[in-house]
């Protein structure tokens, strides 16, 4: 029975240090090498300082800039330490309540905006994280981004239309723009 024992623990031993070890410091070794920018987080830095991942959104406030998706995450937004949805369903009050007031919040920042408000500007998604908004998201608030910075709306709406990104492989998905890079190419005049 020793003997067996022993057997049992040498390949226990062995199987931990080939899947626990081996492995995971092989793929994190040949995802550095082969994807240095996504495997450290797709990391945005500007000026040698850290602003943001281009994969983990985050929040805005002020009218000057585009707004992102809601986050669900607790207890602070766009935490990716517990990504998560709110697990309200459409029938919820507590979600038709939220969805009121974050299109009260869209109306009171751009009061001429009589356009309908695009879905995914008042509801968070499934991870909470979205850092990208749908095109429609983008171009309603185009006004009020336009008039707060000073610029023509034809102008913001280039740069919109210059930070949209296609469907993955052309085919999954929908066109999408990404909130805090769009956000930057305004703020450097790009």
């Amino acid at each position: 029975m020793i003997r067996e024992l022993r057997r049992v623990l040498v390949v226990f031993l062995l199987l931990t240090v080939v899947t626990g070890v081996v492995y995971p410091g092989l793929v994190t070794l040949v995802a550095a090498v082969a994807f240095p920018r996504q495997s450290s987080g797709s990391l945005i830095r500007l000026d040698g300082e850290l602003v943001g991942s281009r994969l983990i959104g985050q929040s805005f406030s002020s009218p000057r800039y585009f707004w992102g998706r809601p986050s669900a995450t607790g207890p602070a937004p766009n935490n990716g330490a517990v990504s998560s949805g709110s697990n309200q369903g459409p029938l919820n009050p507590a979600l038709v309540t939220a969805v009121e007031s974050r299109v009260a919040a869209l109306r009171a920042a751009d009061p001429g905006n009589t356009r309908p408000v695009p879905v995914d500007l008042v509801t968070a998604s499934a991870s909470g994280l979205d850092p990208q908004i749908s095109v429609a998201a983008a171009e309603f608030q185009v006004p009020r981004v336009a008039r707060e910075r000073g610029l023509p709306e034809a102008q913001v709406l280039e740069r919109v239309r210059a930070a949209t990104e296609g469907r993955t492989l052309g085919v999954l998905g929908e066109p999408r723009v990404n909130v805090l890079e769009l956000n930057l190419a305004l703020d450097a005049g790009r």
